[in-house]
């Protein structure tokens, strides 16, 4: 056939051109088939984050309404009875003014014996004594017969439990320290009261040791604690090797007269 020809079987154009699709002069090439491991699958609805607010409650939220409002009355509660002590603890240590004077019992009452302020830390001359309290009892046995018990080194039992306590109590720490600090504060050296807090802190000081001989079974236990008495054990610190001063290492006592003990007095006592 000749080149030239144009007839219906000859070609239009060059020999390695591409045919036009037969279904017409507009129509485009079929693209190739994507392969299905590349097309993205829709999420799953265990893979989607939960709508906001229908998450798991935590915490006081977890809780019914009931004991969410018992929770809050609870905080309520503890905040309003911190704010008090904190009001309370600066109106005892600030200077004189309206309300203390108007108040005062009620501050007093508060603050004492529990609470009370101790600076002595920051005090000029520190304190470099050692002070002990002890306390004896006299015992009624079952037959009828009093026994005198040797003396109990409070303060000793409280250094015991102490040392080596990397988290002791405040009170090991401090109780029975405070209580005798309070009873010489309002007492003179004649052992008689000063003041309105006198008696208060004796009765404080006495159901301390009697609790302490309780705890320590002096009586026994077919006896009964009918009166203590309570004494201070007095030394003074050794000081530094370097140090010129000269101290007495004698102890010094300071023994109380005998205090009946009351049902008040006893571990569950009457109040």
């Amino acid at each position: 056939m000749d080149a030239y020809d144009t007839g219906s079987g000859a070609r239009s154009g060059p020999a390695d051109e591409p045919r036009a699709p037969e279904g017409g002069a507009g129509q485009r090439a079929a693209l190739p088939a994507a392969d299905p491991a590349d097309v993205a699958s829709p999420p799953s609805p265990y893979d989607l984050p939960p709508p906001l607010g229908t998450g798991p409650r935590i915490g006081v939220a977890a809780l019914s309404l009931r004991y969410q409002i018992g929770a809050a009355l609870a905080l309520a509660l503890v905040a309003v009875t911190v704010c008090v002590h904190l009001g309370m603890t600066f109106l005892h240590v600030a200077p004189s003014n309206a309300v203390t004077k108007q108040h005062g019992k009620a501050i007093d009452d508060w603050i004492y014996p529990e609470f009370e302020q101790n600076w002595k830390l920051f005090a000029p001359n520190p304190l470099q004594q050692n002070i002990a309290v002890q306390v004896r009892a006299q015992v009624l046995a079952a037959d009828g017969t009093v026994r005198t018990t040797g003396w109990y080194d409070l303060s000793a039992e409280d250094g015991r439990a102490i040392d080596g306590n990397l988290l002791p109590s405040h009170t090991q720490q401090n109780e029975l320290r405070r209580a005798w600090d309070f009873f010489t504060a309002t007492h003179g050296t004649d052992n008689r009261p000063v003041g309105l807090r006198g008696a208060l802190s004796e009765t404080y000081l006495r159901r301390i040791v009697v609790m302490r001989l309780d705890r320590d079974d002096a009586a026994g236990s077919d006896g009964s604690v009918e009166r203590v008495q309570v004494r201070s054990r007095t030394t003074s610190v050794r000081p530094p090797k370097w140090s010129q001063e000269q101290v007495s290492e004698k102890p010094l006592y300071r023994e109380l007269p005998w205090w009946s003990v009351t049902p008040a007095d006893l571990p569950g006592g009457e109040q």
